[in-house]
């Protein structure tokens, strides 16, 4: 059987193939050195040239001037393996691993995949200072809303140890379902078990325009009848306070972002006007201040900064942080008037009140200084007395009118001349004041004057 040239025979090499083998055999045989011979290696079909041995470049020395676009090196170059070429790059320290855990799928085998990084520790804001027996206790009470203005009445106080809020509201709460809160009743049981309350404020009726039950009959909302009944809860809420002299700042509804809601809102909102004055409370209406120029519902506005805020959640009825901050001004304003008007003393129930003038001035530990204003009238009170500054002395007063003269009297000069008389008439050059002011006759022309027209000249 024929064969090609460079083909194999029986296991064995033929041809040019055979050749080579036997080449190469003789110059293993002949003593090269070692260099040459580890030039090549044998892979089971003859020898072949092995890759050239290249050194590793020496590093770059470290140099002072990088231009902007270029990467500064980061760390020191790692020990590099001398068969492999040196990274020219910057050096970049390598990323340690994660570990990794064991986990079971959900076929029953056996998965490894990185552990879970730990969830980054958020340092917490310092829990307020509990208020040790303040003497003005504002007691909130309502719905969902209520629970915002409590929020921002909250923040108003957060920092005066002298008055504390208390959130007494209950979502999806109102005057017209009392399976879910009874409000007169509830409000009643508060003021009997914590009588210390100062100031009540009321915020409620979001949830109230569905039909009311009056015994077995259903009353359709914000009809007449349905109207009657919802003033004698809102009466029966405001006599619980009324009858325990616990002032009350009623709060109304702010506009909804639903028309029909907003306009059965404007309805309660009239209701509740009407009846807190006339049971001497006091009606906050914050409606203008959640509406646009076209008193519409309005999700931004200003904020008490003045700033562009959002005040209105996505719901288009609560109220966001910024909300309940501004709602919450409104009754801070008649807070701070009722506090005033009760107790005399300014609207702030830690303030200094003012030193008399005689008194002596008080010991360091006897005034509270909470307030830069007694701090200011502690030190005044402590200075001593200053001499009085002398007199600056009193300029001429100019008179309100001159010496009184007669009209018909002239007056005369020294000289015996009339002061106010005509000027002297010059008859030589024929020219007097009297023809060149009072008759308007030109005065004549002087050689080389700009009115000497005269020709030729001079």
């Amino acid at each position: 059987m024929r064969t090609k040239p460079g083909t194999m025979r029986m296991g064995w090499p033929t041809g040019r193939t055979l050749s080579h083998v036997v080449l190469w055999s003789l110059l293993a045989g002949l003593g090269l050195p070692e260099a040459a011979r580890a030039q090549y290696y044998d892979d089971g079909y003859g020898y072949r040239r092995a890759p050239a041995y290249r050194p590793a470049p020496a590093p770059e020395p470290q140099r002072q001037f990088y231009w902007p676009w270029e990467d500064r090196p980061s760390a020191q170059p790692q020990a590099q393996d001398p068969g492999r070429p040196a990274y020219r790059g910057a050096y970049r320290t390598p990323r340690p691993r994660r570990e990794r855990e064991v986990v079971h799928s959900r076929e029953g085998r056996s998965v490894q995949r990185p552990k879970p990084r730990p969830a980054p520790v958020v340092a917490k804001p310092a829990a307020p200072k509990p208020k040790t027996d303040p003497r003005t206790q504002i007691a909130v009470f309502g719905d969902s809303l209520a629970e915002l203005l409590g929020q921002g009445l909250d923040t108003v106080y957060e920092a005066n140890p002298e008055v504390v809020v208390i959130r007494r509201a209950k979502g999806d709460s109102g005057l017209v379902r009392k399976d879910v809160v009874d409000w007169p009743k509830a409000a009643e049981d508060y003021l009997k078990s914590n009588p210390k309350v100062s100031y009540a404020v009321v915020m409620v009726g979001a949830n109230d325009r569905q039909a009311l039950r009056d015994g077995d009959q259903t009353i359709e909302p914000l009809s007449e009848r349905w109207r009657a009944l919802y003033r004698e809860r809102v009466d029966a809420l405001l006599k619980v306070f009324t009858d325990r002299k616990v002032p009350v700042v009623w709060v109304g509804e702010p506009p909804m972002k639903s028309d029909t809601l907003s306009a059965d809102i404007t309805s309660l909102n009239e209701i509740f006007r009407d009846r807190v004055q006339r049971a001497g409370g006091v009606y906050v209406d914050i409606w203008p201040a959640f509406v646009d120029e076209n008193n519409r519902y309005a999700a931004n506005g200003p904020d008490l900064e003045g700033q562009q805020a959002r005040l209105r959640t996505s719901d288009g009825v609560h109220f966001t942080q910024a909300g309940a901050r501004k709602a919450a001004h409104f009754a801070d304003v008649e807070i701070k008037r009722l506090l005033e008007a009760t107790t005399g003393a300014p609207a702030l129930p830690d303030a200094v009140s003012p030193l008399a003038p005689d008194a002596p001035p008080p010991a360091v530990g006897e005034a509270k200084l909470d307030d830069d204003a007694a701090i200011d009238r502690l030190i005044t009170a402590m200075l001593p007395s200053l001499p009085e500054p002398p007199g600056i002395p009193a300029l001429p007063v100019k008179p309100a009118a001159g010496p009184v003269l007669p009209l018909t009297r002239n007056d005369v000069a020294p000289g015996g001349q009339l002061v106010t008389g005509r000027p002297r008439i010059d008859r030589d050059t024929g020219y007097t004041l009297e023809r060149s002011l009072t008759r308007g006759a030109a005065p004549p022309p002087q050689p080389g004057r700009a009115d000497d027209f005269r020709w030729p000249r001079g």
